[in-house]
């Protein structure tokens, strides 16, 4: 069976077998790719005609309990410029989203215990008062499903919860011995079973990375049906241990998207920062791979350079105006428009 015909069945079924994902994703080339990404944006665009939705990122702290070896705000980087954010603050910047025309506010975080349940419980009833037609979604990292479930009952719609790797000895690579890939499966089956719309997700081309593993994220991606899928170049960061490995490649990330949006039609599937860090047109080149959504940076211009999970990550000087009005000219040039819309997941039409 050629690459071809793969992805016409994909296409066509949404799904393919381990052995047809590892032949797949071990021999395509530049015009296969080119050939998915054409059939990718035309489902794309059967589910959301030519809108991207547009998510207010809010990076509220950079302290991390963890000591992930791919992030720049690892617990033991010690060159790292630490921040948090107020409440205060929080609002501010939603405030400022809003009258810009973002109805989706993202806020991220590394996992700082100095958020409590109680306090990220006050910060999202806050902004659900003073917003009550905008979504929030949040990314926070692992905490418990008694957590997940105050943060929902608190008014949060969604939540992200990469989980970089689908194998097990692939994750003991990437991250420190206390963290393993079952507590992370486990919290994402938790969120589904509360009722966020949940999204996942996985670097593309971490160190380490083979077919074989590549095959896996698209099994266990299928089998959790999420409803947002994250995925982006890895990056590295120069205070990291893996400082000196190569970034992940362009051209695999896009056909990577393109196979996601053929796999799962209706998913919320961002153009990522990441993205257009490894090239100058990268959101563009990920919406034109079949990715329907783009978060521009709220947080504010002060703390921006301190929130590096890899070297030199772009818009860390733009003020939000800037940069919503920037990625809307990009969208345009590419015949797309944001859309002032929660943007929330829907069946299949």
């Amino acid at each position: 069976m050629t690459n071809r015909t793969l992805i016409d069945q994909l296409n066509r079924n949404a799904c393919l077998l381990r052995h047809e994902w590892i032949a797949l994703l071990s021999s395509w080339t530049e015009e296969e790719s080119a050939y998915a990404r054409g059939l990718a944006v035309e489902a794309a665009r059967a589910q959301f005609g030519n809108q991207i939705y547009v998510r207010g990122l809010i990076e509220f702290s950079n302290y991390c309990k963890n000591n992930c070896l791919y992030c720049g705000i690892r617990r033991d980087n010690g060159k790292a410029v630490r921040y948090r954010l107020s409440q205060a603050d929080i609002l501010a910047c939603c405030q400022t989203g809003y009258a810009l025309g973002f109805r989706t506010f993202v806020l991220q975080s590394g996992e700082d215990a100095c958020y409590t349940e109680e306090r990220m419980t006050e910060i999202i009833a806050a902004i659900k008062k003073n917003h009550p037609d905008c979504a929030i979604t949040l990314s926070l990292g692992e905490r418990d499903a008694k957590t997940y479930q105050a943060f929902f009952d608190a008014g949060a719609d969604r939540y992200l919860l990469r989980h970089e790797t689908a194998t097990e000895t692939h994750y003991a690579r990437l991250h420190p011995p206390e963290m393993t890939l079952a507590t992370r499966k486990a919290c994402l089956t938790a969120l589904k079973q509360i009722g966020y719309q949940v999204g996942c997700g996985f670097m593309v081309g971490s160190p380490g990375q083979t077919p074989e593993l590549l095959a896996e994220e698209f099994l266990f991606i299928k089998a959790l049906e999420p409803h947002m899928i994250g995925i982006g170049p890895f990056l590295p960061h120069s205070d990291t241990p893996f400082h000196g490995e190569p970034p992940g490649g362009l051209e695999l990330t896009l056909f990577l998207l393109s196979l996601l949006r053929l796999m799962c039609k209706n998913v919320l599937l961002p153009a990522t920062t990441a993205l257009g860090t490894l090239h100058p047109l990268g959101r563009e080149l990920g919406i034109q791979s079949g990715a329907n959504v783009v978060m521009p940076n709220l947080s504010p211009v002060e703390v921006r350079g301190s929130y590096l999970l890899y070297d030199n990550k772009i818009c860390t000087g733009d003020e939000a105006a800037e940069c919503r009005a920037c990625l809307e000219r990009r969208m345009n040039s590419i015949g797309y428009q944001l859309v002032t819309d929660r943007g929330d997941w829907r069946p299949l039409r």
